[in-house]
């Protein structure tokens, strides 16, 4: 275990590490009939699981799956999306940001066919149950993730099952403290389960960066600068510690992990801040140290341009959405 108790990691759990939602939206619908909604809700990453009946799904230019029961989509990017009873019906509902709803034409509904934070619909027996999770990425980079997924993956109830059932969410949606943190990490676990099962898969093509890990050069680099990010390290020093030349190194490492080692350990060493910034009572300049970089200052800035606020600003609302 290394000094942040982070165990040495495999290619998934390094794709997702530090990445973690903050105020999931999580809706349940219950459908009959002819029904379609769309989805402008701009979510970096979204997921679609039918606990009952079957539907559609169909990413913007992009052809109509089916979904069947117990069936996962992931959905990234943030691209517009339709769930329907059929790709040919025209949706009446659109689901925006922050999960709020209106009609096609902008109106609000008179009954939101996907409700609003936490809530869930009276299930007829004979109605298609849909369950869907908006994800909001509040810690960490997710680029490398959304590079590796395509804008919608479907993984079949027969191929990796869906950890949340409908009675799972009944209980996790109860009004009671801690509600909204149960929330972001029971769709935490549905993003991870469903790209193990994703990237698992029979006759699933391996992307490169999966294969960065067992690569004898990259794979060492990979461990080295994930037991000891605060290390002062140059590409030449690392270079060295592999046994290559630095031109050879910084070609493969790019080439497996998608970004140049430098690059990777800058974002490696901001998502574990994010983490850490998470504790009310961990300095800045604390931080700081832990992470790698030589000041609170300096983190401050690099902070900023990665997530778009301050450390400061993540701090406060990190701490809001755990109360």
């Amino acid at each position: 275990m290394d000094p942040l108790g982070l165990t040495s990691a495999d290619p998934l759990t390094d794709l997702l590490n530090g990445v973690r939602t903050s105020g999931a939206l999580f809706n349940q619908s219950s459908l009959t009939g002819s029904w379609a909604a769309r989805f402008e809700d701009r979510s970096p990453l979204a997921l679609a699981v039918l606990l009952r009946g079957s539907a559609w799904i169909t990413p913007q230019g992009g052809d109509p799956v089916r979904l069947g029961p117990g069936d996962v989509a992931v959905l990234s990017g943030g691209a517009p999306y339709v769930i329907a009873d059929d790709p040919a019906t025209e949706p009446d509902v659109v689901i925006h940001p922050e999960g709020h709803c209106t009609t096609a034409q902008g109106g609000e509904p008179i009954r939101a066919r996907t409700p609003g934070r936490g809530s869930r619909d009276g299930a007829e027996a004979d109605s298609t149950l849909l369950l869907s999770g908006l994800y909001t990425v509040a810690g960490g980079t997710p680029g490398r993730l959304l590079a590796a997924l395509p804008t919608l993956a479907v993984i079949e109830a027969n191929v990796g099952a869906c950890p949340v059932s409908r009675t799972t969410f009944e209980e996790i949606t109860r009004e009671e403290p801690g509600q909204q943190i149960l929330l972001d990490r029971t769709l935490d676990l549905m993003l991870i389960t469903a790209l193990r099962a994703w990237f698992t898969r029979p006759g699933a093509q391996v992307p490169s960066w999966y294969r960065a890990h067992s690569d004898p050069v990259v794979g060492s680099a990979l461990r080295l600068l994930r037991a000891d990010p605060a290390h002062p390290w140059t590409l030449p020093a690392l270079a060295a510690r592999t046994g290559v030349s630095r031109a050879n190194l910084a070609r493969r490492f790019t080439a497996l992990v998608g970004q140049p080692p430098m690059t990777y350990l800058r974002q490696q060493r901001l998502a574990l801040a994010a983490d850490l910034l998470r504790a009310p009572d961990v300095t800045l300049a604390t931080v700081a140290e832990r992470v790698g970089f030589s000041n609170a200052f300096a983190l401050s800035a690099a902070f900023k341009r990665e997530h778009g606020m301050s450390p400061s600003a993540y701090r406060t609302s990190a701490t809001r959405t755990q109360r």
